[in-house]
């Protein structure tokens, strides 16, 4: 490239380079905002939460807010609860989605397609079209107020079934064969063979339905009206009274709620993206 060449494109491509710098400080301002907002609305008092125009910080720093929320809330039965319910459905839909994924993939029976089709038709529904058969169903159950009322519904979805499918559509036929050679029944090449070349799309499963899981606030908050067997969104948005809601002490409530899953993507960061990636590439 000739010396005049290389020298007109350098102040082009410094441009891009602060033009690129710059979407990614906006984007990522527009991300963390609503993060910093409620951390600092965590420590203020409710007076400085109302004034107008408001503060970025705290004049007063008030920390007995994440105190107060113990005393609004049987927090700590909460948090049991909503652990309880996201390892229960994450360890479900592991099992059930699989199976059934596997079953699609690789078992031929008449209808297979027919009824894999339906499967997908209910990804079109809106989640929120089903709350009131839910709830009937549940209510001639005797399942309102309880945790299986929470766990069960939530076991098995179309989207884990559809997502292990494609992950067993992708694994070659030739090593399953060889397993049939050795004698292998079906559900031993399942077990031993299918399930742990899966673990990428297990992995991003496991994850997708720990956030949705632990995130979930419609379906709870109808179900249960008990504050013993509710869970922390459910739980946090009785805070938000009517006439009256102390948004300090809701913030701190929060913070708290959310402090496990920024917990747990510190720790796990890295298999995070690998499990996210993997869904858009494979799904």
């Amino acid at each position: 490239m000739p010396e005049h060449a290389s020298r007109s494109a350098r102040p082009r491509h410094r441009a891009r380079s602060v033009a690129t710098h710059t979407v990614l400080v906006a984007a990522s301002v527009l991300v963390l905002g609503p993060f910093f907002w409620e951390v600092v609305t965590a420590l203020k008092p409710f007076s400085e939460t109302t004034r107008l125009p408001p503060t970025l910080l705290p004049h007063h720093w008030q920390w007995s807010n994440f105190s107060k929320v113990f005393d609004s809330l049987p927090f700590g039965r909460m948090f049991l609860n909503t652990a309880l319910v996201t390892v229960a459905r994450t360890v479900g839909q592991l099992l059930f989605s699989s199976m059934a994924g596997y079953a699609f993939a690789r078992m031929r029976f008449r209808g297979s397609g027919l009824l894999f089709g339906l499967f997908l038709s209910v990804l079109m529904v809106p989640g929120l079209v089903f709350l009131i058969p839910q709830y009937v169903l549940l209510q001639d159950l005797g399942w309102l107020n309880s945790l299986k009322g929470l766990i069960i519904p939530g076991v098995f979805t179309a989207f884990g079934t559809f997502l292990m499918r494609q992950s067993f559509m992708a694994l070659p036929h030739e090593v399953e064969e060889a397993a049939r050679l050795d004698g292998a029944n079906p559900w031993q090449i399942f077990w031993r063979i299918a399930l742990p070349l899966a673990k990428p799309a297990l992995l991003a499963l496991t994850i997708l339905t720990a956030m949705w899981s632990w995130n979930d606030l419609m379906f709870p908050l109808v179900i249960n009206t008990d504050p013993e067997k509710m869970t922390l969104s459910a739980g946090l948005a009785n805070l938000q009274g009517e006439h009256f809601t102390d948004y300090s002490v809701l913030m701190a409530g929060s913070l708290m709620a959310t402090a496990p899953m920024i917990v747990a993507f510190i720790l796990l960061q890295r298999h995070f993206i690998q499990g996210i990636a993997f869904t858009g590439s494979k799904s």
